[in-house]
Formats: C-alpha cells, sequence, structure tokens
C-alpha cells in the first residue's frame, strides 16, 4: 500500500487509533499509540519521535531523540485491540543523521537483503521458521538473595497424572510421547484453530497445525515461507497472535528453549532458500538434488555455525536444549532426511520450487530479523568463497562412535562460548555494512552483562541438591 493507500483503509475499516509497533535490540516488540487525529500521509515522511535511551542496548540518555518511520506496506488492523486500531510495523532513523539507524534490527534485515541484491548472486532469500513454543496454565517465578524459584503448570502435563481433579479424566501425553495423538490426549487443538484464524486475519499464510513432541503444552504452527524482511515481521505478529490468544482464553505461552527438565525442548527450524528471477537457484542435480551454490550455502553456514548462535540461540536458556548425546542439533552437519543433523535438505517433494535447505539448530527466542540475517550472511559467504561443507552425513548421528563424531563440528555449549565465537569470527557479517561493529559489540556487551553474568553469578536449587552437606 502507498501512504494513501493506507489512510483509506485506515478509514474504510473504522480505525480511531493508530498503533506503532518496532523491534528493539534485543528481540522484544515495542509499541505505542497515537489517535487517528495525529495521523497523515506526512506521518510516513516526517516520522515521529520517542526515547531511544529507555530502550535496551540503544542510545544513551545524552542522545536519546530517535525517529519512528512507519512502513505502508505493513498496515493491518490489529486484531486485539477494543478499539478499532490501525498497525504499523516501523524502522528507526535517526534525527540528526537522516540515515537508518545501525542497531535497528529491522533495518539489519533489510540492508541483509539489499546486500543480496548487490552481490548478484540472487534478488530473494526465503525463509520459514517453524517456531514452537509451550502453552501452560501457571507460570510462577520469582529470585531475591536467599531464594529463587519457578514453577510452571498445564492441565496435559504427565505430572499430573496422580493430580486431584476432582475428576482427573487422564488423557496427559506421556514424556516425548505429544506428536500427535488426537484429542481429548491433545487438549489445545480449538486453541491452536483460533490461533491461526487470527493470524489469517493479518495476512499470515499457514500451512498446518500440531501438537508437538512434550508433554505439558508443546505446540507448533506452521507458516507460508516467505522473503527475509517479511518472515521477520510475520514471526513478530506470529508471536503477539499466539500470546494474546492465549492469554484472553487464560492460558500463557512461552517461546523459552527449554521450560520443561527431561522433555523435548522448543526449536526453531529454519527452511532457506536463494531465488532469482522466479527460479529456486537451490534446486540442481548434487546431492539431495541440491544445486552446487546450494551446497556453497551450507559450507556457510557450518563454517560460521558457532559464530551464528550468538544470534540464532541468544539465551542462556538456549544451551539446556543443545545438549550433546540429546535429540538436539548440535553437529554441524548436512544430510537428506536425517533429523539428527543440524542441516536438513527435506525430500517431501521433488518439485524443484520446494528445494531448500533446514538448518535445525535455530530457536525461537531469537530475534528473526538478526537471526535470518546472519544466517544468510553466512549462506553468501559460503556461495561468494566456495566454501565445501565437506560430505553429507547419512548415519544417525547419535550411533556414531566419538572417534566419528571428533571429526564433526559442533554447537557452543553456552551463551558466553557463542559470543566469545561471534568475538572471533564475524567479519562475514561486516559485508554490506549489514552489521556494524558497534552492533557486534554492543550485542555481546549486552548479552554478557544483562545475561550472561547474572544468570552465572546465581546458585540454583539443583546445586542445594548436590552440595549443601558437602
Amino acid at each position: 500500500m502507498t501512504p494513501k493507500q493506507v489512510v483509506e483503509f485506515a478509514k474504510e475499516n473504522g480505525a480511531l487509533m493508530v498503533d506503532y509497533k518496532f523491534m528493539d535490540f534485543v528481540g522484544i516488540w515495542q509499541h505505542f499509540t497515537t489517535p487517528m487525529s495525529e495521523f497523515g500521509e506526512d506521518t510516513f515522511e516526517e516520522g515521529l519521535g520517542f526515547d531511544g535511551s529507555s530502550i535496551r542496548g540503544w542510545q544513551p540518555i545524552h542522545a536519546s531523540d530517535m525517529i519512528i518511520l512507519p512502513d505502508p506496506a505493513t498496515a493491518k488492523m490489529d486484531p486485539f485491540t477494543a478499539v478499532p486500531t490501525l498497525s504499523l510495523i516501523c524502522n528507526i532513523f535517526d534525527p540528526i543523521t537522516k540515515e537508518d539507524y545501525s542497531r535497528d534490527p529491522r533495518n539489519i534485515a533489510r540492508k541483509a537483503e539489499a546486500y543480496l541484491k548487490a552481490t548478484g548472486i540472487g534478488d530473494t532469500a526465503f525463509f520459514g521458521p517453524e517456531a514452537e513454543f509451550f502453552v501452560f496454565d501457571d507460570v510462577r517465578y520469582d529470585m531475591s538473595a536467599n531464594q529463587s524459584f519457578f514453577a510452571v503448570d498445564s492441565t496435559e502435563g504427565i505430572w499430573n497424572s496422580g493430580r486431584e481433579e476432582f475428576p482427573n479424566l487422564g488423557y496427559k501425553p506421556r514424556h516425548k510421547e505429544g506428536y500427535f495423538p488426537v484429542s481429548p490426549t491433545d487438549s489445545l487443538n480449538d486453541l491452536r484453530n483460533e490461533m491461526v484464524m487470527e493470524m489469517q486475519k493479518v495476512g499470515i499464510r499457514v500451512e498446518a497445525q500440531h501438537h508437538e513432541v512434550a508433554t505439558g503444552g508443546q505446540c507448533e504452527i506452521d507458516m507460508r515461507f516467505d522473503s527475509l524482511v517479511a518472515m521477520a515481521d510475520k514471526l513478530q505478529w506470529f508471536k503477539y497472535i499466539i500470546k494474546n490468544v492465549a492469554y484472553r482464553n487464560g492460558k500463557t505461552v512461552t517461546f523459552m528453549p527449554k521450560p520443561l527438565f527431561g522433555d523435548n525442548g522448543s526449536g526453531m527450524h529454519s527452511h532457506q532458500s536463494i531465488w532469482k528471477e522466479g527460479q529456486n537457484l537451490f534446486a540442481g542435480d548434487k546431492y539431495g538434488g541440491l544445486s552446487q551454490m546450494a551446497l556453497w550455502y551450507i559450507g556457510g553456514i557450518i563454517k560460521h555455525a558457532r559464530a551464528l548462535c550468538a544470534f540464532t540461540n541468544p539465551t542462556t536458556n538456549s544451551y539446556k536444549r543443545l545438549v550433546p548425546g540429546f535429540e538436539a542439533p548440535v553437529n554441524m552437519a548436512y544430510s537428506s532426511r536425517n533429523r539428527s543433523a543440524s542441516i536438513r535438505i527435506p525430500m517431501m517433494s521433488t518439485n524443484p520450487k520446494a528445494k531448500r535447505i533446514e538448518y535445525r539448530t535455530p530457536d525461537p527466542s531469537c530475534n528473526g530479523y538478526l537471526a535470518f540475517a546472519a544466517m544468510l550472511m553466512a549462506g553468501l559467504d559460503g556461495i561468494e568463497n566456495k566454501i565445501d561443507p565437506g560430505q553429507p552425513l547419512d548415519k544417525d548421528i547419535y550411533g556414531l562412535s566419538p572417534e566419528e563424531l571428533s571429526n564433526i563440528p559442533s554447537a557452543p555449549g553456552s551463551l558466553e562460548e557463542a559470543l566469545n565465537c561471534l568475538k572471533e569470527d564475524h567479519e562475514f557479517l561486516l559485508k554490506g555494512d549489514v552489521f556494524t561493529p558497534d552492533v557486534i559489540e554492543k550485542w555481546i556487551e549486552y548479552k554478557m552483562d544483562a545475561e550472561v553474568n547474572p544468570v552465572r553469578m546465581r546458585p540454583v536449587p539443583m546445586e542445594f541438591a548436590l552440595y549443601y552437606d558437602i
């Protein structure tokens, strides 16, 4: 839509308010709202000011003024507000230099798309994330100098099989058996359908929804792939809709990768391909029906995988999921069909348009704009430098001997390790000024100061069980 068409769209839908949404540095959608009387075509030219010092990882207080510039192509009616509200996703720019702000994740994603076109390799990068999540009925947590705890609960959690529920009707998925029985064992089908209906209202094409492997409410809703920035926008709507539908039904959703011990965590398998002039450049006559370009792209992902984890698996909790020896994509290898490899070539269709790679290591705690941009830059580095991904691994990785495993690169074991890998390996991200040095430096600084160190310094209940009587 053009700015004029957006104004007309708002009037046709009876909008009384305009909501401006933008992504903070770490990965949480932020917003503020104005009455329609303050909105017009000039808003798309002049933007609106706000305090950038209050946004995590952005401006210092002595240089706090920032401008949001709404993207007219993102105009939608918000499905959750009581008052009819037009919703716009915004980019951030500096009011002094008038340039796109370097730490705005959406600007970084836009620059990644521009860099792809500038290389001449392709004109579109498609991404299709499978963001898993948990639906709980209760969540409580607290911490102080002398105590800390968390407790989550779900009526379908197997741990409640003996609970007095007046009556307890059973049908609770056992650990690792949630994929995917019909109701009443799957108690969340109606809720997921409601989520899908709301997604369709804002233009998200959904391919399927189902219960996932874990007990206690693990779910997945699959969106149709789209271009990088458009998909990152949709991922934010996806999270927003899922959380709000759950909330109005008296439930709560988390995209934490590992909220439960002893059962599967939530991943975000990311399907990706590069196209040019309507042709899928990943289809070919090499291994798994891939092109040589696709194999080089895989080579780039594998080479930079440990640094990529700083963006694709950016929380301390992420590494509770990425544990060697379990069903987690920690081994950086590729294979057709083999789901124990971190990079899989889906073989469900022989249509060349469907040919893609599936990178299974990322998780849904990531900032989609940064994660997609980083994966694309790693893959492009592989193409530009013709990085050989090595031989495919068609064996079950979990059945390999220690000697065989020693030759396969693995994911970092902690967020701190991933950040150190990013510190050592980030030149590929700086090409085309997509990521800037200050973005890399601030990301590492913020993650260490706000997440790694606070978690590292606190005792956890398991330590009391292990060491209290030492």
